[in-house]
């Protein structure tokens, strides 16, 4: 018995050893850097496989020093609309049920009680939509000395400034984002994730050319 059950378990050992081997052959021959600028590798099959890059602490990362690259100007006017979204639906809280007790008093029509809902209700939903969209505008950004590390500014659902901090080498150039650096609108996009930001060198402003260029690529 045990002379026969030997035999079929070196059988199943060499057939898996020897299916490890050849797809540890095929990973090695399949994979290969895309370019020298994105940490990814391209594999046969048309995917994308981002390199694990060092954790480092959000802490270490805030207490460095970085030098402006890109500010948006118009960045003061955004938060001031998104703010405004509040502000529209703090009036909608407190406007809205007196008109719908004043109707079922009687003292209000209905046509009244409609008008005020719908204007209400259109004033939300534009001003939400847009405070989406200013979320993902890039107001400013900072690179850090040794230009590894960019420092990207945003607003939040409040309107407040919120601070990011991304590799570079983890930044999408204009070029592999699939825009041309004469469009109005760029997005800034990752390797390692699909969120997606936008910034505008049309009505932005480029501070360092150089090290904007180190993080997107040329602007020709």
């Amino acid at each position: 018995m045990s002379v026969m059950i030997k035999p079929i378990f070196l059988s199943r050992l060499n057939s898996q050893v020897l299916s490890c081997t050849r797809r540890s052959s095929f990973l090695s021959g399949c994979f290969q850097p895309r370019s020298a600028h994105t940490p990814i590798l391209q594999n046969c099959c048309g995917t994308l496989t981002p390199k694990i890059m060092p954790l480092v602490r959000y802490s270490d990362l805030s207490t460095q020093k970085y030098s402006m690259i890109y500010t948006l100007p118009h960045i003061k006017l955004l938060r001031a609309i998104s703010r405004l979204k509040l502000l529209q639906t703090a009036i909608t809280v407190v406007v809205l049920p007196p008109v719908y007790l004043f109707y079922f008093q009687g003292n209000a029509s209905f046509f009244l009680v409609s008008y005020a809902t719908g204007i209400a209700l259109f004033a939300g939903v534009m001003l939400y939509m847009a405070s989406h969209f200013f979320r993902r505008v890039v107001g400013m950004m900072y690179l850090d000395s040794s230009q590894s590390t960019l420092k990207v500014s945003h607003l939040t659902f409040w309107g407040k400034r919120q601070d990011i901090y991304l590799h570079v080498s983890d930044v999408m150039t204009i070029g592999d984002t699939g825009d041309s650096a004469t469009e109005t609108l760029l997005k800034l996009k990752r390797y390692s994730s699909p969120e997606t930001f936008y910034f505008s060198t049309h009505f932005g402003r480029v501070v360092d050319k150089q090290g904007f260029e180190k993080v997107f690529g040329s602007l020709k």
